[in-house]
């Protein structure tokens, strides 16, 4: 097998810990344990052993999650280290050598390259810029066949933060019910909606050959944990953990404690909470800062997530247009290149505050002169 360069994964991996500014992240900066828990919580995570933890996870982070999704249990739930496992695990469960996948895109491309990698056919459909980044279903439809094992899909998207309503997720079910295919979701920014309303997660179609993949990376603003889990029927969990004790095995222990107690019913919302009230107050300044540029960008501002998507008409190359900003005011973008969308830039706009006003101040002039 043979992995086609992840662009965008390593053009991050590279640069966005030498420049001053990062614009790249896709999620909210992160706090500390100091500023997130209170001190009896913090001596519970100073005082646990260092063991390896439940392969599977926790029974109290699996309820955690369970607890989100109405209807699930924790033997609906496997934990992985971030979602980005869950979604390796998933495909090296199910996928083979010759089966076809039908792959959103726009889209994180760690699925669409790890299946190719493996020798899946992947075959794409489009979220339409003219339809506010929503799906044209027809198109769907007409790409399923014969060889289908899956469709995957990410909601909310990465990078245009669109959100599929209720009757859309219903759908997109329905295609893959009648076709008897699997649907692989990342909802990993699920709960960064910024209208505060949690959109409707694929889980509750109510289909046994659905996984819903999530983790703690971006709608709360944990990275550092490297914690993500699998939604999916008793029987697929069980599939996909015979699959993770080749992987990784287990999730850290200080992660799994961590994530059971943000998770827990009584705490989950604060943290989304403050998430939102951060990307509120900095998705509004930089409207502000992309309105100074209106007749060159094409802007829908996003429905979730800390990502801006934004279209320009400037005869400039977007890799190009992300190295001159770097090199010249030393601030990481991300190039609509590396989603295999030329034209376009992804701003991260969940950084701290006072580290997006001076870096869109700092690339204000290179724009100007363009």
């Amino acid at each position: 097998m043979k992995f086609e360069t992840f662009q965008l994964e390593r053009n991050q991996s590279l640069w966005e810990n030498k420049v001053d500014y990062n614009l790249s992240e896709s999620g909210v900066h992160p706090g500390s344990l100091k500023t997130l828990f209170d001190t009896d919580f913090i001596e519970k995570i100073e005082n646990t052993e260092l063991t390896y933890g439940f392969t599977e996870g926790s029974p109290e982070l699996r309820q955690s999650i369970a607890s989100i999704y109405p209807g699930a249990t924790p033997e609906n739930v496997q934990a992985f280290n971030g979602s980005a496992e869950a979604n390796m695990v998933a495909i090296m469960t199910l996928l083979e050598k010759g089966d076809e996948l039908i792959y959103m895109v726009p889209n994180y491309l760690q699925i669409y390259g790890f299946a190719r990698g493996l020798g899946v056919e992947v075959n794409t459909f489009q979220l339409h810029e003219s339809l506010n980044w929503q799906p044209d279903l027809d198109e769907l439809k007409s790409l399923v066949s014969k060889k289908t094992k899956m469709i995957s899909v990410c909601n909310p998207n990465n990078p245009t933060g669109s959100v599929l309503p209720k009757e859309t997720v219903l759908a997109i079910g329905e295609i893959a019910q009648s076709a008897g295919v699997w649907i692989l979701v990342d909802e990993v920014y699920r709960g960064a909606e910024l209208n505060r309303e949690e959109c409707t997660s694929f889980w509750e179609i109510g289909y046994d050959k659905t996984i819903v993949n999530c983790g703690l990376s971006k709608a709360y603003g944990l990275p550092g944990l490297r914690l993500g889990w699998s939604l999916s029927s008793e029987d697929h969990i069980q599939q996909s953990w015979a699959t993770h004790d080749y992987t990784s095995i287990a999730i850290g222990r200080m992660s799994d404690i961590i994530a059971a107690y943000v998770l827990h019913p009584d705490n989950r919302m604060k943290t989304l909470n403050r998430i939102r009230d951060a990307l509120a107050e900095n998705l509004g300044f930089f409207q502000e800062w992309v309105d100074n540029f209106r007749d060159h960008f094409s802007f829908i501002p996003p429905e979730a997530g800390a990502m801006a998507f934004t279209g320009y008409d400037w005869n400039i190359n977007s890799t190009a247009l992300v190295e001159k900003v770097r090199d010249e005011a030393s601030v990481m973008l991300v190039a609509g290149d590396w989603y295999g969308m030329d034209r376009y830039l992804r701003f991260g706009y969940g950084a701290k505050r006072t580290d997006l006003e001076a870096a869109l101040e700092r690339i204000t002039p290179i724009f100007k002169s363009l």
